[in-house]
């Protein structure tokens, strides 16, 4: 099987999907390519990885020396009082209820403890509560004293209301009636709230209806779900669909979905008009199932300013638990590049014999040039050159500079007016299901993951694939001579392409090291192998995942590499130790795909939670949570000078993000399948995307960021107004003849390539 080239081609635009497609989360390629879906739900042992998640453990392990910190989460609301009423606002999350005076809310709630025992029929528990807290009369007969106390009281509070806490928590006749009532206020109210009280139906939904099925009223939750879930947002459904299947409280044990939700409290972001429109509402209608919910398993965040429109809610509307919270998105990013070394550049041959006035060649001397002229000066934005520790450079590096610096004096200049040329590889005959391609820095050679368990390494150019000689030819060679590199290689076993096999199942990511003396692969076995490009043997399986590993990257300066799974955590590896230097913790599902920021300082991942992650490599620290995606992620890519972040999913959406301020600056819309790839230009001009739509579209990215200015971020509500210019940015839609596009790279030249496996119709 080998790559061949192929052209914009004709044909209708194939939505089927085949072997070639990563299978998501929890679906997984046998051998033959054939897909076979399989429950990594079971009752398996997590390990240390699963501890390490619920408990938010992080940089642990080795090196860089920080401390292992707490998992990333929302931050806990204040836990909620005896009384029934809603809290009183303390301009954040849902603050505490007002508590009636302590003598009369002790006793009310031993009143209603007596009256659930009695209704249950617990006499001889009931019989000792009455004993023990002096309530030796009659309970019909303490209920009326109590109630004719409260009416006589300062505060009058509603005996009824604080018993109906207890009586009708198993009461599935008012969920129903608490759920309408909530709905029909929201219909109700002034259009400038409606928007932002709407986004409480989702959140309020859910969790009635897991307490209708923990208190096992089957039949009402069915109902209940069947008549109000196609009120809910559509990109939802996904969510709903694992709901539906938990119609026994015996469903609910174990899931993780349910534990999410338990656990983790849905942020809602408000202003401090809609929820003091809201708070009035719960307290006239007193109705503490609703504020319950509220308290135990909601965030609201709220802010002065105007309330915000159906408009501007969607755009950062998606993730599972909600919106981020601002407290979320503050700290300081140092998203600049680090200063590059200074090397001495030699003119080429060609340039060095140049003629003066009498006709004799003149020879220049050679110049001292820093490599990368945006890094000459210090980044005020840019972290400590060692903040973290860095590999030094070899002399092979310093060689591979200099090779960088001279190609981009040819480099094209890319716009509008100048788009590149694109050149596709195409997997022919590619019945082992292609899932992960990924190219060299130098475009050189192109790596393929494949869901038969195996990783082909092709060469793109005419020079062959060798092995190093063996030990003992090795021997025989002078280490001294000129060309000892050449003399080392094999040309007995020179070939275009080289399979590497040691995976016990499908491989879903493959990444090259920047000097091309490695590669990483990661598979459903759940481990991560490093291959040797001079041997094409595997050096080092690390093992740390329970479930698959659907990425892993390595990143810019080579020895730090990146991997996320199915077990929602990302770990930071090196080459050298078997064991992750941090965990990263905090995604509600699986972690898709992952990438390191240029500066090496930052990793960033996509998860099936649809929201984005940065985090800190010196720390562990989670420090930018973005949403916005309407479906799972599945591609990542920085822009060159750091600032900005790309991201496309399911959705067929491509998300732009300034993680200075931690902000989405950017939607392009366009492509009706999954983007699997995204790739800037090499100076950052034009974004390429490719996706399961068989198309690569271009995109203009100085338009798209050039009135971006830090005074134009609304930082006190946290959102900006996206404009729908998609259409205006685009600059070209390349359709490939029946082939999705897994793979796209830019060289040095600004060449951009392109890569897929032909699925035929």
């Amino acid at each position: 099987m080998l790559p061949a080239l192929s052209c914009s081609a004709d044909g209708g635009r194939q939505q089927c999907r085949k072997a070639s497609e990563r299978p998501p989360p929890c679906a997984s390629a046998s051998q033959g390519g054939a897909v076979v879906k399989r429950d990594w739900q079971g009752a398996q042992d997590g390990g240390s990885a699963r501890a390490a998640e619920r408990s938010g453990g992080c940089g642990r392990g080795l090196g860089l020396g920080a401390r292992p910190q707490p998992r990333p989460g929302p931050s806990p609301s204040p836990s909620p009082g005896p009384g029934p009423g809603p809290p009183e606002d303390s301009g954040g999350a849902a603050p505490s209820a007002p508590k009636p005076p302590p003598d009369l809310s002790d006793r009310q709630t031993l009143l209603a403890v007596l009256q659930f025992l009695k209704k249950n029929h617990f006499r001889e528990a009931e019989e000792i509560l009455r004993r023990e807290a002096n309530l030796q009369e009659p309970l019909e007969e303490t209920l009326r004293a109590a109630a004719t106390r409260a009416a006589n009281s300062v505060h009058q509070p509603d005996v009824s209301s604080v018993l109906s806490a207890y009586s009708n928590e198993g009461d599935p006749a008012l969920y129903e009636e608490y759920y309408t009532g909530l709905k029909g206020f929201i219909e109700a109210a002034l259009d400038a709230f409606k928007a932002e009280l709407s986004t409480l139906l989702y959140p309020v939904f859910v969790h009635m209806y897991l307490e209708l099925v923990y208190n096992q009223h089957e039949r009402e939750a069915q109902l209940f779900f069947t008549k109000y879930h196609v009120d809910q947002e559509g990109y939802y459904h996904d969510d709903l669909r694992v709901l539906a299947g938990l119609s026994k409280k015996e469903h609910m044990r174990g899931n993780e979905t349910v534990l999410d939700f338990r656990t983790s409290k849905f942020v809602l972001r408000i202003s401090r008009d809609s929820y003091q429109c809201l708070k009035r509402h719960l307290q006239e209608r007193q109705n503490n199932q609703i504020w319950n919910i509220v308290q135990e398993h909601l965030f609201i965040d709220v802010f002065d300013g105007m309330p915000r429109s159906k408009q501007q809610l969607e755009v950062t509307a998606g993730g599972m638990a909600g919106e981020a919270k601002r407290e979320a998105n503050k700290s300081k990013v140092f998203f600049g590049l680090l200063k590059e070394p200074e090397i001495e550049v030699p003119l080429d041959d060609e340039d060095e014999d140049v003629e003066n006035e009498e006709g004799k060649p003149k020879k220049k001397k050679a110049k001292k040039e820093n490599v990368g002229a945006k890094s000459k000066k210090q980044d005020p934005n840019a972290p400590q050159q060692n903040r973290i520790p860095l590999p030094e450079l070899k002399d092979s590096d310093k060689l591979d500079k200099i090779m960088v610096m001279k190609e981009g004096t040819k480099r094209v200049k890319l716009g509008p007016d100048c788009l590149p040329s694109i050149c596709f590889y195409t997997f022919l005959n590619a019945y082992q299901g292609l899932t992960a391609v990924d190219f060299t820095d130098d475009s050189s050679l192109i790596a393929g993951g494949f869901a038969d368990s195996t990783v082909r390494v092709w060469s793109v150019t005419p020079k062959k694939l060798r092995s190093v000689k063996g030990a003992t030819d090795l021997s025989l060679i002078d280490k001294e001579s000129e060309d000892v590199l050449e003399r080392i290689m094999d040309e007995r076993t020179a070939c275009e392409c080289k399979m590497l096999l040691g995976h016990g199942g499908p491989v879903y990511g493959t990444s090259f090291s920047p000097d091309r003396n490695y590669l990483l692969s990661s598979s459903e076995d759940g481990t991560v192998r490093l291959w040797s490009l001079q041997t094409f043997t595997c050096l080092v399986g690390y093992k740390g995942h329970n479930y698959p590993v659907w990425d892993t990257h390595f990143s810019p300066y080579g020895y730090y590499f990146v991997s996320g799974g199915h077990d929602r955590v990302a770990r930071l590896w090196v080459t050298d130790h078997y064991q992750p230097l941090r965990i990263f913790s905090g995604h509600l599902s699986d972690v898709t795909c992952t990438r390191f920021h240029p500066n090496s300082n930052y990793v960033a991942t996509g998860s099936a939670d649809r929201t984005v992650r940065l985090w800190d490599v010196l720390n562990g620290n989670c420090v930018r949570i973005l949403t916005g995606h309407k479906g799972p992620l599945h591609s990542l890519a920085f822009s060159p000078n750091g600032r900005y972040l790309a991201s496309g999913g399911t959705d067929g959406r491509v998300l732009l993000w300034d993680i200075g301020h931690g902000l989405l600056v950017g939607e392009l819309k366009g492509h009706t399948d999954t983007v699997y790839s995204l790739k800037f230009s090499r100076d950052g001009e034009i974004l390429a995307s490719g996706s399961m739509d068989h198309t690569v579209r271009l995109w203009d990215m100085v338009k798209a960021f050039e009135d971006l200015e830090t005074d134009d971020f609304s930082t006190a509500t946290g959102h900006i107004s996206l404009a729908d210019n998609s259409q205006e940015l685009l600059l070209g839609s390349y359709l490939s003849k029946s082939t999705p596009v897994i793979g796209l790279h830019f060289t040095r030249r600004n060449l951009l390539l392109a890569a897929g496996a032909y699925n035929p119709q």
